[in-house]
């Protein structure tokens, strides 16, 4: 099982918050916020620092986020863009979405309560969706300046055209701690960061881990995970690296299956967990949610106990593999 804490971590999902249109119905959703669900289910104090409209949606988001471990008290309201929307279309189980524009989570303003709460935090996971506009570019970097030099930084990479740069990416590397992203957004970091300008399309784990060495080679990022979703995932750093195979499950949706990886990655990490373990919990959460619809699902307190179990069983093989 998981250590014990006498205290909660502060763990932030900073960037969009907005409703997935889903042929089925509305569900909340957003990267940062999904992200942010799950960190509070694995028993972090989780923030949703994020931006609303003065509409319904907006009053539903917050009605939404009460019910759920996350902190609504940070959400600023806009009174002039509506809450962001997202229509989201499914083919073969995956995710097609239409990002509608303009949002209120275009225009995050640095508060005096986001300073503060910038400082206090522990992990912070921003991507590049949030920061389509200078508004809340500007901002997102900021809340990133604001944050003690021990706070971990997840840039989990959200690639979704025409709403990134090679600028931003440049710029969000240059301030993380952690790069998360899948194998198909690979190449395109690299070529917009210029890292490499022609990356291989191979997908072998050796091809991969010599391009997350590009990206440790050239920005002070001490992780790059990449993730290969039914294939796993693999974890990199200048010490060494991981590979997991992934987990057979039943796949409903792979909305917010991405996001609580990350999240599952954070808290593990923030406990000093080895890559191995990190790799475990990561996959173990993201078969979860891929196997519920929408990326927030209802969870019974016995999946809390069985999931957490099935990591702990990996970490004691880790500690027991490094004695």
């Amino acid at each position: 099982m998981t250590e014990e804490k006498t205290e909660q971590r502060v763990v932030v999902g900073l960037g969009e918050l907005l409703w997935d249109l889903l042929p089925e119905g509305a569900r909340l959703g957003g990267a940062p916020a999904n992200f942010a669900v799950m960190a509070g289910r694995l028993g972090d104090r989780a923030v949703v620092a994020s931006r609303v409209g003065a509409d319904a949606l907006g009053n539903q988001a917050v009605d939404a986020l009460e019910a759920l471990p996350a902190e609504s008290g940070f959400l600023q309201c806009d009174t002039e863009y509506a809450t962001g929307t997202v229509t989201v279309a499914l083919r073969d189980g995956e995710p097609e979405y239409t990002i509608h524009e303009p949002a209120a989570w275009d225009r995050l303003t640095l508060t005096p309560e986001w300073r503060e709460l910038a400082r206090t935090a522990d992990a912070v996971c921003f991507g590049t969706l949030a920061q389509r506009a200078e508004a809340s570019r500007g901002t997102i970097r900021a809340f990133l300046e604001e944050t003690r030099r021990e706070c971990l930084r997840v840039f989990d990479v959200n690639l979704r055209t025409p709403f990134w740069s090679g600028e931003v990416l440049r710029d969000s590397l240059g301030r993380a701690t952690i790069l998360k992203l899948n194998a198909g957004e690979l190449p395109h970091v690299l070529v917009g960061t210029g890292a490499c300008p022609y990356p291989t399309e191979a997908q072998d784990e050796d091809a991969l881990l010599r391009e997350a060495r590009r990206l440790l080679e050239q920005y002070p990022v001490e992780m790059v995970c990449i993730t290969m979703g039914a294939r796993g995932s693999l974890l990199v750093t200048r010490k060494g690296h991981d590979r997991h195979y992934g987990l057979e499950t039943r796949v409903q949706d792979t909305v917010g299956a991405g996001d609580a990886f990350t999240a599952a990655l954070t808290h593990y990490y923030l406990e000093g967990a080895p890559l191995a373990v990190l790799n475990e919990a990561g996959n173990r959460w993201g078969a979860w949610v891929a196997s519920q619809p929408g990326g927030m699902p209802a969870m019974k307190a016995e999946t809390l106990e069985r999931v957490s179990g099935e990591i702990g069983a990996r970490r004691v093989r880790a500690f027991a593999d490094r004695g």
